[in-house]
């Protein structure tokens, strides 16, 4: 029999019984460490969770997911989950920001690679460091699960999208464009203020998969290539920026 203090402990601690409500899923507790710490398996848990909110998100929008349905997928406890991330905002803000936020961190490095030649960077260039690591994430399954995510953060109410786009992307993008403003001197701050926009909402559109292309040129275009899509679209997003200014 335990003794009081061992009950108290345990009690103290509710981390170190997390395992256990996984196990009543389905799933064998985890071993504990012989040191102090957390419990050998729990993070992978955690990203478990992550894992199944991401899919569920990406199919049903913020309003249509359900802890229940998160739970469900992730065999899991709805309380595990609240324990965890402490709501429904909370976890969707953890599912977006762990691959927004290492996008973001891959632009600016790619960047200041650009600038560590010692060269002006080329508009291309710019345009494809910009480009790249959404185009990288989306070699796997689950970052073209991300895509789909992001792509739908657009639709999502401003009280939910516009802190977690701004907190993942607003540092990079504003050192883009600022990048972008230096290598087309012959436009207005407006001007590449709007192409800026125009090239996040071209490769949203293209990286999301919609199967859009596949039913206007069947057997032509091929989404699965990563070659291809770079060059079709930083093609087209150059030669948008580097465009005469306007005529108003």
């Amino acid at each position: 029999m335990k003794s009081v203090r061992s009950q108290s402990k345990a009690a103290a601690h509710p981390e170190a019984a997390a395992p256990e409500t996984v196990g009543k899923r389905g799933r064998p507790p985890q071993r504990r460490r012989a040191g102090p710490g957390r419990p050998e398996g729990i993070s992978n848990v955690r990203d478990e969770i992550l894992d199944a909110a991401e899919i569920e998100f990406a199919n049903l929008g913020y309003a249509g997911t359900s802890l229940r349905n998160v739970a469900d997928a992730a065999q899991v406890t709805q309380a595990l989950i609240n324990y965890y991330f402490g709501s429904k905002y909370g976890l969707f803000e953890e599912v977006f920001l762990r691959r927004g936020r290492q996008i973001s961190e891959d632009r600016m490095q790619r960047l200041e690679a650009l600038r560590q030649t010692g060269k002006p960077p080329a508009v291309d260039d710019i345009v494809r460091a910009f480009l790249m690591p959404a185009l990288s994430m989306r070699a796997t399954e689950a970052g073209r699960t991300f895509m789909r995510l992001q792509a739908r953060l657009h639709t999502e109410p401003p009280e939910i999208s516009y802190k977690l786009r701004n907190e993942a992307y607003e540092a990079s993008t504003r050192i883009f464009t600022d990048a972008l403003r230096e290598a087309l001197p012959h436009l207005a701050a407006k001007d590449v203020y709007w192409r800026m926009t125009l090239m996040i909402g071209a490769y949203l559109y293209a990286f999301s998969d919609t199967h859009r292309l596949e039913e206007m040129a069947p057997g032509i275009c091929n989404l699965d290539d990563p070659d291809e899509i770079l060059n079709a679209i930083t093609s087209f997003v150059t030669a948008g920026m580097v465009a005469p200014a306007p005529q108003n």
